[in-house]
């Protein structure tokens, strides 16, 4: 490896105080050249890149789209690490919206890159389950480790020559959109599969969230209720009871979620059974 290019510092904290990536302190540590260049369409913002003559270039969420002019520099191309199967996904938050669709699999790929936004030619994909219990922090470490492998298996073949991309398949594509704040709010008419999806799909960020008694409420961790027929849940969908035995359950459109994890406005997070013991009546509303 002969350097890494990765964002600008950029404010951060409370403070806005400049910080760097965690790419950029993982380079500086093991002794590698770093460039953090505002864009690359410029002659000028590709110099670190042209220096380097690198006979491969591997990118991983590096938040901005290459010129043409910058995948010509490697001379053996531009390998791209996907967290989907392509053409599934293509485009921004891939692993949310995997879950957030119910996906029951995913998985990376390893494609050789071109202007189009995540069109080229795939050399390798390995596949994962999404379970009912898979959220996206899970799902993105995950990956993330079989990303790294699955680049250095498709990099040594290529060398040695056993390895040629393959165009991806025309039909099934569709794009992750990047993620809004304004999608983190429950809807509780609808069912409760969906909301659980929703809430496995955004964390850490944006974290989905609701409102109690005036107040925002976000929900960390949740899983369907599977209790038969959703026993002592009742009412219209928003609808929250609490007890010991069966803990903090919410109705919805179709079915019942269970909350696990929750945070109030300015608060820690805190367990769900903390929350309805602190609830002083065994019901309420969520809004």
């Amino acid at each position: 490896m002969v350097g890494v290019l990765t964002q600008p510092d950029r404010p951060a904290g409370r403070g806005q105080n400049p910080q760097s990536s965690a790419v950029k302190h993982a380079a500086l540590a093991r002794g590698l050249e770093v460039a953090q260049p505002l864009e690359l369409k410029t002659a000028e913002g590709r110099a670190a890149l042209a220096a380097w003559q690198p006979d491969f270039l591997v990118v991983v969420a590096y938040g901005l789209i290459l010129p043409q002019a910058a995948l010509d520099l490697p001379r053996r191309g531009c390998l791209n690490i996907h967290a989907s199967l392509l053409p599934r996904w293509r485009g921004a938050a891939p692993i949310q919206r995997a879950i957030q669709a119910g996906d029951r699999e995913t998985g990376v790929t390893i494609m050789r890159m071109e202007a189009g936004l995540d069109t080229g030619p795939v050399y390798l994909e390995r596949r994962v389950p999404i379970t009912s219990e898979t959220d996206a922090i899970a799902l993105h470490d995950t990956l993330a480790q079989l990303g790294a492998r699955a680049v250095c298996e498709t990099l040594e073949a290529i060398v040695a020559g056993t390895l040629e991309p393959r165009p991806q398949a025309a039909s099934g594509v569709c794009y992750a959109a990047k993620i809004s704040k304004a999608e983190a709010r429950i809807d509780w008419t609808r069912a409760a599969a969906e909301i659980d999806a929703q809430v496995r799909a955004f964390v850490p960020w944006p974290v989905a969230e609701t409102r109690f008694r005036g107040e925002q409420l976000r929900i960390h961790r949740a899983r369907l209720d599977r209790s038969p027929g959703q026993a002592g849940v009742s009412g219209v969908p928003g609808d929250l009871h609490y007890s010991e035995e069966r803990g903090l359950r919410v109705r919805c459109g179709e079915g019942a979620l269970e909350l696990l994890e929750l945070q109030r406005e300015g608060r820690r997070r805190t367990s769900a059974a903390e929350f309805g013991r602190n609830l002083q009546t065994a019901a309420g509303r969520f809004e």
